[in-house]
């Protein structure tokens, strides 16, 4: 059973590969951007506040997102594809002790490799075709930053492990997503 985290800064492509993985291994996608969205949709109270934080370009808290992802593992039966998560080291710390509470362990994490300029290109666009009002030029450089200070070292965290996959992350969805496919192998 794989369990897989993909890596990148806004914009690199995660979840459009993400799609590529989760059906060529036979996946469960987990994406705590889709599972925080849910949350804002629904109109909770912690929908209210998660909107609050993401809208300010700045990360959810660790004890909202790890109480989602202990559920989905728990619910899991095939293996899982981490979109989103984790987003700081203590996140990933995290991850590997529910796992291992469920009795698995992290395969790998691939992290898509993109430019500064053609995250903050590609994520302009995004916000034109999709009408996503965290897509503006000021959030997404608050964005872009919070990726670098927060959540950059969880690369090298699994790096040392030697669960780190480096991939280029510029060129066609499936070039890229060829690349990711051989080297999880």
């Amino acid at each position: 059973m794989k369990n897989i985290v993909i890596f990148g800064a806004p914009g690199a492509g995660k979840g459009t590969q993400s799609d590529f993985i989760v059906e060529h291994f036979g996946l469960t996608h987990v994406s705590t951007g889709d599972l925080l969205r849910k949350e804002i949709a629904d109109k909770t109270d912690l929908g209210r506040r998660i909107k609050d934080i993401m809208d300010a370009g700045r990360l959810v808290s660790d004890d909202i997102v790890t109480e989602m992802i202990d559920k989905a593992i728990a619910a899991d039966t095939k293996g899982m594809l981490f979109d989103g998560y984790p987003r700081t080291v203590a996140q990933a710390e995290s991850l590997d002790q529910l796992l291992a509470k469920h009795g698995r362990e992290l395969t790998c994490m691939v992290q898509l490799d993109v430019p500064r300029e053609e995250l903050i290109r590609r994520l302009l666009e995004r916000a034109k075709i999709q009408g996503r009002a965290d897509d503006n030029e000021e959030t997404i450089k608050n964005r872009l930053d919070e990726y670098n200070k927060k959540t950059l070292p969880v690369a090298e965290y699994y790096a040392a492990q030697g669960k780190q996959m480096l991939i280029n992350g510029t060129g066609s969805i499936e070039e890229i997503a060829e690349r990711i496919i051989k080297a999880i192998g």
